[in-house]
């Protein structure tokens, strides 16, 4: 007979969260609240984590622009990294940086879906719902389809 496995402590479970990615304080004290029916025990870690830098508005912004940005535009980023609660000066910066990318970002999004730039207007309507459902902005989506940075054989690999 084996005995039962005691359950870990409500820290080492935040541990074990922050281990396999970066979690927003919002984030983890919902995975938390599973576990402990006390908001201010929680509380009182998650600052504890804070002042310890296991827990990081900042690093959770940059990994979660780091996993999003190859499909979706600064719009669509910055809307999740509104739901998650972060402050607003933890996600300028980041943003800021994401945004001289985004006409190359679009480019490459649109390249993997498309094989060639809109020939009727139906086709361009669905390329710039495609675009536009990923968060691009209306300016972007425009360039994109307009053909901006693409090779004169229409394959769609960005111009060096």
């Amino acid at each position: 007979m084996s005995l039962p496995r005691p359950q870990p402590s409500l820290r080492a479970r935040a541990v074990r969260y922050l281990a396999q990615r970066e979690h927003s304080r919002l984030e983890l004290r919902r995975k938390l609240s599973r576990y402990c029916d006390e908001p201010d025990v929680i509380d009182a870690l998650l600052d504890d984590l804070e002042r310890t830098h296991l827990l990081s508005g900042e690093r959770f912004a940059l990994s979660l622009i780091h996993r999003r940005q190859q499909r979706y535009g600064n719009l669509r980023i910055a809307q999740e990294l509104g739901t998650h609660g972060l402050a607003a000066d933890a996600t300028a910066a980041p943003l800021q940086a994401l945004k001289d990318s985004e006409l190359a970002r679009a480019q490459a999004a649109w390249a993997r879906k498309f094989q060639s730039l809109p020939q009727d207007a139906s086709e361009r309507a669905r390329q710039a719902r495609f675009l536009t459902q990923r968060g691009f902005s209306s300016e972007t989506v425009r360039a994109v389809l307009r053909g901006a940075g693409v090779d004169e054989d229409g394959s769609g690999d960005p111009a060096p």
